[in-house]
């Protein structure tokens, strides 16, 4: 995988959290729903520093789908937190990902950041510790 596709890979992966970070906040309140709204905040500065890399890569950055399908309904606070755990895993891939496929240390800089942001969410929001986040 070239570093241009790994950052666009990262971008369709931020495009989806957005969404489903989105829907998952709807379901939540108080501690929960301003810890949804701050991951929410940060996934949308991780899209645009994506799509500038993309941008200064000379290539059009990757668009957000209209609407996703969820891997599972979304009813309460419970599935709410799973859903984001579930996002921040698939997140976390593609930033190890562009770790692996990154050329320049900026970009490398930006996914390990991104990679570890991401391992600290999980955990945050119910997951266990991994020795390798981001690893499939």
């Amino acid at each position: 995988m070239t570093q241009l596709e790994a950052l666009q890979a990262a971008l369709a992966g931020e495009h989806a959290a957005l969404y489903g970070v989105g829907v998952a906040g709807g379901k939540l309140s108080g501690a929960r729903f301003r810890g949804a709204t701050d991951l929410y905040e940060q996934h949308r500065s991780n899209r645009d520093q994506l799509s500038a890399l993309v941008v200064a890569a000379g290539k059009t950055p990757v668009a957000a789908d209209p609407a996703y399908d969820l891997p599972q309904a979304v009813t309460n606070a419970a599935t709410a937190a799973a859903l984001v755990l579930l996002i921040e895993r698939r997140v976390a891939a593609v930033y190890g990902d562009l770790v692996e496929a990154a050329e320049q240390p900026a970009v490398r800089s930006f996914a390990i950041e991104s990679l570890l942001s991401a391992a600290s969410t999980q955990i945050a929001w119910g997951g266990a510790p991994v020795a390798f986040p981001g690893a499939v």
